[in-house]
């Protein structure tokens, strides 16, 4: 029996009243804005030919609301085809609702993932080491470090403290430190789908899905809307040394975003975003299950100070950016396997299946596979730039 994507179970629980932008490949024409609704597909190309041109408009949730035709296709259909092994590519399916914004994150924005950055770091890459170091960090840090705000006094304070210590991070630096990490994660058209692949690089033996929410901002640094995402990290690459976090984050499909950005509006909020848990389940062929879930509530920094970090008077983006905020899931969960010891936590394998969920924005389903073998990235910024000349 097909296992396809639903309405029920990949949209907003509230999605009578959302406000849905998506991004659908329609055969013919490339990738087409939309905006979804319960039953049908409406084309926004009439207001803006991309999400990025779409964001600058000022009365934007006006404008969205008025635009009720012409029908791109219909929801069911669109999301059944999304699934990557059922997918025809001579009829619509979802992309990635972004298009040419900047693709950002926040990093080490949570206690319990700036703890496991550390460990990373301390055991150089080397799962074997992890539960040793785990104990080591735990036992001079703790593990309650919520209630310092990040660059206060009392931050400074437990900074030389842990220096003293000699354990002193530079993930530390940036988890309670005055300035917020902020990376660029991938390129603007790179970002997978919901129902596609996701990679993780062949060669790494310790990696793990980044469940997050990710908000979507114009060039005027107004946040306008969120949705979710994936941003996949192979953490051994990045424990040999930091100067790998390029090889460790932005390769072929190691982001994931979608189904869809819901716009802010008096049904859905910033304050939705700074409440929300976010839950997270992966399944691997073997009947490996793994389920966790991350609290907004919990993170260091509020979503809005990191915005402000990411875009404003020492940096622009013209098109706009989205913004990973982090993640405080970082499996510790050991996986079975033969010949494997316990305390090496939790990596992926090939055909793992990974939902990311919150109520107000949906489901985000992805699949496993190395980079090597996911859909190669084709579709860039030239092609959709030539579509839309084509188209108009």
């Amino acid at each position: 029996m097909k296992t396809l994507l639903t309405p029920k179970q990949s949209l907003p629980i509230d999605l009578h009243q959302a406000l849905l932008i998506v991004k659908v490949w329609i055969p013919g024409k490339g990738a087409v804005l939309g905006k979804m609704t319960e039953d049908s597909v409406i084309d926004l190309s009439e207001i803006a030919n991309t999400s990025s041109e779409l964001f600058e408009l000022v009365d934007l949730v006006e404008k969205v609301k008025d635009c009720n035709e012409p029908l791109l296709c219909k929801t069911s259909d669109v999301l059944a085809n999304s699934h990557h092994k059922y997918k025809n590519p001579n009829t619509p399916y979802l992309m990635a609702p972004n298009d040419l914004q900047a693709i950002k994150a926040a990093g080490v924005t949570f206690v319990q993932s700036m703890l496991e950055r550390v460990i990373e770091e301390q055991a150089r890459g080397d799962a074997t080491k992890a539960q040793s170091v785990r104990l080591a960090v735990t036992a001079v840090i703790g593990e309650n470090l919520s209630k310092v705000v990040p660059g206060s006094p009392q931050a400074l304070a437990l900074k030389q403290v842990l220096i003293k210590e000699g354990i002193w991070s530079q993930y530390l630096e940036v988890g309670i430190g005055e300035d917020a990490e902020i990376f660029t994660k991938s390129q603007p058209m790179s970002a997978v789908g919901t129902g596609s692949e996701i990679g993780i690089h062949p060669k790494s033996e310790w990696n793990n899905p980044e469940p997050e929410v990710v908000l979507v901002v114009n060039s005027r640094g107004e946040t306008v809307g969120a949705t979710l995402g994936n941003d996949v990290n192979l953490r051994d690459f990045e424990g040999r040394s930091a100067l790998l976090l390029g090889k460790a984050k932005d390769n072929n499909g190691s982001c994931a975003i979608g189904p869809c950005i819901r716009l802010f509006d008096e049904h859905f909020s910033i304050e939705d975003v700074r409440h929300c848990e976010l839950e997270l389940e992966i399944r691997g062929e073997e009947g490996f299950l793994l389920k966790g879930a991350s609290a907004l509530s919990k993170i260091s920094r509020d979503p809005l100070d990191l915005v402000s970090q990411a875009i404003n008077n020492n940096h622009q983006y013209p098109d706009g950016l989205v913004l990973f905020l982090g993640t405080m899931f970082a499996p510790t969960q050991d996986r079975p396997s033969p010949g494997k010891p316990s305390g090496e936590g939790f990596t992926h394998k090939v055909g793992d299946s990974v939902r990311i969920s919150t109520p107000k924005l949906g489901t985000l389903i992805n699949r496993v596979n190395t980079t090597d073998k996911v859909p190669p990235w084709t579709y860039g910024v030239s092609a959709l730039m030539r579509d839309i000349y084509k188209a108009n």
